[in-house]
């Protein structure tokens, strides 16, 4: 089976033909265009091309963003158990049973927990100085 190598190129102008016409003459086949134009007036929304981050949702003037209540369990409750040294399946596991759900609508997997491992390490600090964390630190150093 052959590989496959893609490229993108951003324009600095407009489309040059003869551009393309060389990319062709050297094997590349062009298989997509993306447009774009700049909407002027209130309601336009700047282009981040970033989702919003896990435990955050677009706040109620669409202007920032603000803690999601939800979310924000759900990562105290991921980091609680990873800090017990649960595996990440018995964190899927205890996250379905509590009835949370991904931002798609699915049920937790030991797959989905480990993406999130990056988005935890951001909150750690966060989420290890405040009064919640500490209250439920407490709370499994008694179980231990």
């Amino acid at each position: 089976m052959a590989r496959v190598e893609r490229m993108r190129e951003l324009l600095a102008g407009p489309l040059d033909i003869e551009h393309v016409q060389e990319k062709t003459a050297a094997g590349w086949r062009l298989v997509a265009l993306e447009w774009r134009r700049q909407i002027n007036g209130e309601g336009s929304e700047p282009e981040t091309g970033e989702d919003v981050p896990f435990g955050l949702r677009v706040a109620a003037d669409c202007i920032g963003l603000e803690e999601d209540p939800m979310e924000k369990q759900v990562l105290m409750l991921m980091m609680e158990l990873l800090v017990q040294d649960s595996p990440f399946s018995k964190v899927a596991q205890e996250l379905n049973q509590r009835d949370f759900r991904t931002r798609q609508g699915k049920l937790w997997s030991p797959v989905s927990v480990f993406n999130m491992l990056p988005r935890l390490i951001e909150v750690g600090p966060q989420m290890f100085s405040s009064h919640e964390w500490e209250t439920r630190r407490q709370h499994f150093s008694k179980t231990l």
